[in-house]
């Protein structure tokens, strides 16, 4: 068996996915887990942490041959690095400016965008076609807008929800942290019922208004969602049409195919 370890890293979580190459372009992914972030981590915190993910999930480390990776911190990339050839024997295909996408991407400074956000544009786009808006919820939440011609437009970046509840929380003395979720009610009958539904309607509404004015600029667009809030989010937004969880693992195996060399013929 031939394995492919897909890392997503974000300021928040590390998502680590498994695809068998054998499978062919269009293979399912396996299994997938989290880990938190953690500039304090060394080499082999990251590395045996992941074994015993590979443990429980009944995975030989020996399988995986080829490992793909984007990263939104760069204080992280050494440790990232050395842990994925150390423990996978692999050298990683970092997502960065210069790799094979599909895409142009039309930024004043393309060097400057995210590896995450060209990822999911073009999973996107390989699931649900162009033109593409991708929403992630993550620690920030990112839209990004692709046209019809297949081209990276650019996008717009927002603080995310649970950015907006700790805020909240750390500024209002009184008011305590609450977890994010769809309230039972609008008009909430407690402290917090109401912080719930504000921090819950306040974002869903802020999510519709951006889309709203992205869609009447380019209409047609097919809108999916991911990241760790998009299926809390999703059900009460008028216009997203899809919530793909695994879009950015499978954007990162999309392009380590892309991005392989062909074979010498004989």
């Amino acid at each position: 068996m031939s394995l492919l370890l897909a890392v997503d890293v974000g300021n928040t979580n590390i998502v680590l996915g498994i695809f068998d190459l054998a499978a062919g372009e269009g293979g399912p992914i396996l299994h997938s887990w989290r880990l938190a972030t953690s500039r304090e981590r060394t080499v082999d915190e990251y590395g045996l942490s992941s074994l015993a993910l590979l443990k429980h999930a009944g995975i030989d480390p020996a399988a995986i041959r080829h490992v793909v990776i984007s990263s939104v911190v760069p204080p992280l990339h050494p440790v990232l690095d050395a842990w994925l050839r150390v423990y996978f024997k692999s050298e990683p295909l970092w997502i960065e400016p210069g790799i094979k996408t599909g895409l142009k991407v039309l930024l004043d400074n393309p060097a400057e965008l995210g590896a995450d956000r060209i990822v999911n544009a073009v999973a996107g786009l390989e699931a649900y076609g162009a033109p593409l808006i991708a929403v992630d919820f993550g620690t920030a939440t990112t839209f990004d807008v692709v046209n019809e011609k297949r081209e990276y437009l650019g996008g717009i970046i927002c603080p995310g929800l649970k950015i907006s509840a700790e805020a909240l929380f750390q500024r209002a003395s009184r008011l305590p942290r609450v977890e994010i979720a769809e309230p039972e009610r609008l008009v909430g009958r407690s402290t917090i019922q109401a912080m719930q539904s504000g921090l819950y309607y306040g974002y869903v509404g802020q999510v519709d208004g951006i889309l709203e004015r992205l869609l009447a600029e380019y209409p047609g667009s097919k809108v999916v969602a991911t990241g760790g809030l998009a299926k809390v989010i999703a059900p009460s937004s008028r216009f997203i049409h899809e919530v793909a969880p695994d879009l950015t693992l499978d954007g990162l195996r999309i392009l380590w195919l892309k991005n392989q060399k062909p074979c010498p013929s004989r």
